[in-house]
């Protein structure tokens, strides 16, 4: 039977739904309606699943936010969203409680053993007056629900300026059907092929959240993992003969880098459809991981705003390396130069993207912000690329990242796609930093390998010269003990490159 799996604790998929319906209920009965919010403050748990599905079975959006946030950070988006009702860990309670408006109902998760290993923290109980989720949950009346579920509303990291929450409308029964169709593919999920799904991304993110909730609905075992450990997801493989994964390119680094030894100790035949995105994967990560693996790893390329709309299997991934995939069926994606114009193949431009079974969408109280990233019924997240003759789909940068030193555009992607293969190198971020002769100049940020003598930056230039052009190379270097990073491994370059911006006197 389905289940989800957490540490020591399980959910069978009957109690889940049960619990999703008197969750709906519950929240119907303090008066949650069509287009209200619910708000997550959670890790990967099972309240999770029960307050996000149980949310979008009320006709309601499941409004999770990234627990990283601070006090300030997490008002804003309460505050935006229009929350009333807030679901959160009892462990990051006290770090928030003073900014939750008054009239925003609280519920408190406790934390799970498992959870509090991982990040070294300790369930500090429930304070006087609390209401603690399960207690109330097994009081509540089951419901039904709506026969159109909400989608999350996921607010976008905000790298520039405030996180803007994308309010999607309620897909049509054709744009059910569709995209159903396009979940098979470009997750590998389908209701009648049950699975062992392994989630160790924060599903704070859009793309986690997607893969995790849709398994859910789709009845399929879920293993939760409370925090990425490279050698202890191999282990977890092994032991739950886990088939579907969703994991990003950082987590293919840190694998890769695991000790000969530790990489052949799991049995991984399990695995029939692991999937990745949310950031560029350098070919020769992709293709060790394929070496090791076997054809079992695919790809796609889209947003939280677009959906997704590109997929590149494990075989195109041979004949196409360094593509995101081909467009898929009933998908656009065009590349446009500044005048508006529409590139022809080949050429480099701006990307805007339609996918018609991904219901349309507005950022929440900011229209004209929809309108700006707009071109006809396509939207642009910011993403440079261009497609090929054949419909594949090729990225060079985000447009803010992309820098212009001396009037030539450089692409810090492509300049760390060749670093991080550099022996010694764990993880990198390079970026645009203030340069008076040429505008901006390159800066390269280095995690380097702790079982290796970090590299230093003669050894890092002497590396880059014969694999990149000259002009490519960073001039400024640092080796950094950590990068500052995401959940998801996903290092945070705002925080990296801003101080060279602020004391330059500049703005990025």
């Amino acid at each position: 039977m389905a289940e989800l799996i957490s540490g020591d604790r399980r959910l069978d998929q009957a109690e889940l739904q049960a619990r999703v319906a008197r969750a709906a209920g519950g929240f119907r009965a303090l008066g949650i309606g069509e287009g209200d919010v619910v708000a997550l403050f959670l890790r990967n748990d099972f309240a999770f699943f029960e307050a996000a599905l149980g949310a979008a079975q009320a006709g309601a959006y499941a409004t999770p936010v990234n627990w990283h946030f601070t006090a300030e950070e997490t008002a804003y988006i309460l505050q935006d969203s229009a929350a009333k009702i807030l679901v959160v860990h009892s462990d990051l309670w006290p770090r928030i409680a003073e900014a939750v408006p008054e009239d925003v109902k609280v519920f408190l998760v406790p934390t799970p053993p498992e959870i509090a290993v991982a990040y070294g923290v300790t369930d500090p109980g429930m304070p006087a007056g609390s209401t603690v989720w399960n207690d109330w949950l097994d009081r509540q009346p089951s419901d039904p629900g709506t026969p159109t579920p909400r989608n999350a509303m996921i607010y976008t990291s905000g790298t520039t300026g405030r996180p803007k929450g994308v309010r999607r409308e309620k897909p049509t029964p054709e744009q059910l059907a569709a995209n159903a169709v396009a979940l098979g593919t470009y997750f590998g999920l389908r209701a009648a092929e049950p699975g062992v799904i392994l989630m160790n991304g924060p599903m704070y993110h859009s793309a986690p959240n997607s893969y995790g909730l849709t398994a859910a609905r789709q009845g399929h075992t879920i293993v939760l993992q409370a925090r990425f450990d490279p050698e202890e997801m191999l282990a977890l493989i092994e032991r739950h003969r886990i088939t579907h994964m969703h994991i990003v390119p950082t987590m293919f680094v840190r694998l890769l880098k695991l000790p000969e030894e530790a990489r052949r100790k799991y049995d991984l035949s399990s695995l029939r459809n692991v999937v990745h995105g949310a950031a560029p994967c350098a070919p020769p990560v992709k293709q060790a991981m394929l070496d090791w693996w076997g054809p079992v790893i695919n790809e796609y390329y889209g947003s939280t705003e677009t959906g997704i709309a590109v997929w590149l299997s494990a075989a195109d991934a041979q004949t196409h390396p360094g593509s995101v995939g081909r467009v898929l069926p009933g998908a656009t994606v065009v590349a446009i130069d500044e005048q508006g114009r529409e590139l022809p193949p080949g050429e480099i431009g701006e990307l805007y993207i339609r996918a018609s079974y991904v219901p349309d969408f507005t950022y929440n109280r900011l229209d004209e912000k929809r309108r700006e990233v707009a071109h006809g019924d396509l939207i642009t997240v910011g993403d440079v690329g261009y497609v090929d003759a054949d419909g594949f789909v090729y990225l060079r940068d985000r447009k803010r990242d992309m820098v212009i030193s001396g009037g030539v555009n450089i692409y810090p992607a492509e300049i760390e796609s060749v670093l991080i293969t550099m022996p010694g190198v764990k993880d990198c971020a390079v970026f645009g930093i203030p340069d008076e002769e040429f505008g901006e100049s390159l800066c390269a940020y280095i995690e380097p390998d702790q079982a290796a003598a970090p590299p230093s930056p003669a050894d890092v230039q002497a590396f880059l010269l014969p694999r990149i052009a000259k002009y490519k190379l960073p001039r400024r270097i640092e080796i950094a003990a950590s990068l500052p990073r995401e959940d998801s491994g996903k290092i945070f370059k705002r925080k990296l490159r801003e101080p060279f911006w602020q004391a330059a006197g500049r703005s990025i």
